[in-house]
């Protein structure tokens, strides 16, 4: 396996740029793990993070999902616990919840909250932040609409956040997805990322696009093959 990782780091190149279809049919090749890999997109900025007034973070619902079942947990009570069990969470409480991942309790990917449980909710910042699963009313998931944020999440909704570098890190789907379906999904990513350029960010915003698997290398794309727009 190394063999063939190094050999395809030599065919990729530092210097080499590729369209987005010819990027993501190379991950696809170099994809030698036993498992299958996620795909990921990075993208480097042209922000300064440091400044609040160019912070890039949004969601958006890739048309194509994740390709993998996401466990959505619930902070709501009442008729909103309800709604949320209908509407297919896979864990509602209150308190109990607070409690159990107060002790260390994480097992799930995704959390919602009621705005109204958020000031108990808040109490599991330290826990929840740093592993971002801060519910946050920016990305839809602390809403009173419970039954639409979980139908989104189950349906691919993605997070994305610029790092402190200015670079956004975001999951686009599985190696065995059809390429046809990842550059659907990158290009949906791309395209809610440029919308999300803060007014104050001047010069070129797009500066750099990648594309990789889990233990693949990166492979650089010429970001004019995306389309107008970038």
């Amino acid at each position: 396996m190394g063999k063939k990782i190094n050999a395809m780091k030599q065919k990729v190149g530092k210097d080499k740029h590729y369209t987005l279809e010819e990027a993501i049919s190379l991950v696809k090749e170099s994809s030698y793990a036993k498992f299958d890999e996620t795909v990921d997109l990075a993208v480097n900025l042209g922000i300064d993070p440091r400044k609040s007034d160019q912070v890039v973070r949004g969601s958006v619902i890739l048309p194509h999902g994740m390709g993998k079942k996401v466990r959505v947990l619930v902070f709501a009570k009442g008729e909103k616990e309800k709604e949320a069990l209908e509407a297919g969470a896979d864990f509602v409480g209150a308190e109990d919840l607070i409690e159990r991942i107060s002790k260390g309790w994480l097992d799930f990917d995704k959390a919602v909250a009621t705005p109204d449980l958020m000031g108990a909710v808040g109490k599991l910042g330290k826990i929840l932040g740093p592993r971002g699963l801060m519910p946050n009313p920016k990305i839809g998931t602390v809403t009173f609409d419970i039954s639409r944020a979980i139908k989104e999440i189950k349906a691919g909704k993605v997070e994305y956040k610029a790092e402190k570098a200015g670079i956004v890190h975001v999951p686009i789907g599985k190696v065995s997805f059809d390429t046809q379906k990842l550059i659907e999904n990158a290009k949906t990513l791309v395209d809610s990322i440029l919308k999300a350029k803060p007014a104050t960010s001047k010069g070129r915003y797009l500066k750099k696009i990648s594309v990789s698997s889990t233990m693949g290398p990166g492979i650089r794309i010429d970001i004019s093959s995306l389309g107008k727009g970038v």
